[in-house]
């Protein structure tokens, strides 16, 4: 299990397959394995980087706070440490928060965006609010809290209800989590900045993909970040909810391959 320490802090990663480098950056309260999917399946055109966030899995969790600008800045000292330049950014609801701190600091070393089931927006009072309730009860209960909060919208009506043993065996995942790390996540979500003014400059190929039953990031939100983001493509994968790359991954990834195809 290959690792680095970047500003202190212990990141796991896989690096595997050849072509374009891809950072593929999970959501909460996930990790490196939410890309599995997609990592064997583009081993052939993508060099793929999946790295737990600090916090997550194997990666160390130190105490908080933390922002969107550390995650970005631990993404940023691992491509270093791994000579590698230039990068597209493929992040899944909080990696897209995360994809976007990193463009907004380091515009140069991205090479193409790929934004699944997330937004632009930042937290309404109420989501901030819950948040912060959400925290309290990880401190008072640990990481099965978290687990129990966020599982039963991470997956769409289909999934649940054609795939129930997907829903056990991601609960087990997201259980690896330790409860410092979610703490420090969910801080940096509820504070993390809206981007909406962001969009229209960013100046590289960029994939919105949404699944057609997400209920938190919802297909109307991303049809809007890939109207304001120049020359975005948007694809809306059926009888898929907010973990679209699992519940879909073969429509994911052949959406994914004509993107990296594409590139300039």
């Amino acid at each position: 299990m290959p690792f680095a320490t970047v500003q202190g802090v212990r990141l796991v990663y896989d690096l595997r397959g050849q072509g374009v480098p891809v950072l593929w950056i999970h959501g909460f309260p996930l990790g490196r394995w939410l890309w599995d999917p997609q990592v064997e399946a583009l081993g052939d055109v993508a060099r793929s980087i999946a790295v737990d966030l600090r916090g997550f899995g194997g990666s160390s969790a130190p105490e908080g706070p933390y922002t969107m600008e550390t995650y970005a800045e631990d993404l940023r000292g691992l491509l270093d440490l791994l000579g590698i330049d230039r990068v597209v950014l493929a992040g899944l609801s909080m990696g897209g928060y995360v994809s976007f701190a990193f463009y907004a600091a380091y515009p140069e070393r991205v090479r193409g965006l790929i934004l699944a089931d997330t937004r632009h927006q930042a937290d309404t009072p109420e989501a901030r609010a819950n948040r912060y309730a959400l925290i309290e009860r990880i401190r008072q209960e640990g990481t099965a809290a978290a687990v129990e909060a966020f599982l039963p919208r991470l997956l769409g009506a289909t999934t649940r209800r054609e795939h129930p043993d997907r829903v056990e065996r991601l609960r087990r995942k997201m259980m690896t989590n330790p409860a410092a790390g979610l703490i420090g996540a969910l801080q940096a979500m509820a504070e993390r900045p809206d981007r909406t003014e962001l969009l229209p400059r960013i100046q590289v190929p960029t994939l919105v993909i949404v699944g057609e039953e997400d209920e938190v990031t919802p297909p109307e939100v991303a049809r809007q970040m890939a109207e304001a983001i120049p020359n975005a493509r948007l694809v809306v994968l059926p009888s898929a909810g907010h973990l679209a790359n699992v519940e879909a991954p073969e429509a994911f990834n052949e959406a994914v391959r004509t993107f990296l195809g594409q590139l300039p």
